[in-house]
């Protein structure tokens, strides 16, 4: 896949609808973005066919299912190797409760976004499996007293 597909007008249309509610029926999503519905349509098969569009998803609301806690974590693994990396890549992929995991530049190698039910259950987490992990030499977590903004929109701009 190239790096940077060019969109043009009518595309960022497009996706900044299905961003606001990609629920929305093809003849709804075209009459939002201004167009028919069979161009319409045919512009979202080639959105993901490119992988521009890379699922279409439910966001759910964490409170309301029980998940009220949220922390960041920088985790600094005991040598950022090539292979560290990679395994530790592997596990947070089988671990649930990170719903965002970044490698990031600086004095930590990640950063890691984890959504429990509360402060006990990230207990858990921090001890039996981020720090229970031999890839792992120090986590400094952050605790979130308040979402101020939650968004997964992208800010799409037009050319």
């Amino acid at each position: 896949m190239p790096d940077k597909y060019l969109l043009d007008p009518s595309d960022i249309r497009v996706l900044r609808v299905l961003q606001r509610d990609a629920s929305l029926s093809i003849a709804d999503v075209a009459k939002e973005a201004g167009m028919s519905q069979t161009p319409c349509w045919r512009r979202i098969k080639r959105l993901k066919e490119q992988g521009i569009i890379k699922q279409i998803t439910a966001i759910i609301d964490r409170e309301a299912v029980g998940l009220g806690f949220v922390a960041y974590s920088f985790v600094k693994l005991v040598v950022p190797s090539r292979d560290n990396m990679e395994t530790f890549d592997r596990l947070v992929h089988h671990w649930p409760e990170v719903v965002t995991c970044e490698r990031i530049t600086g004095a930590v190698d990640y950063l890691i976004k984890v959504v429990t039910d509360d402060i006990k259950t990230y207990d858990n987490f921090l001890r039996l499996k981020l720090l229970d992990n031999t890839l792992v030499s120090d986590v400094q977590s952050r605790i979130v007293v308040n979402t101020v903004k939650d968004t997964v929109a992208l800010p799409l701009r037009e050319n």
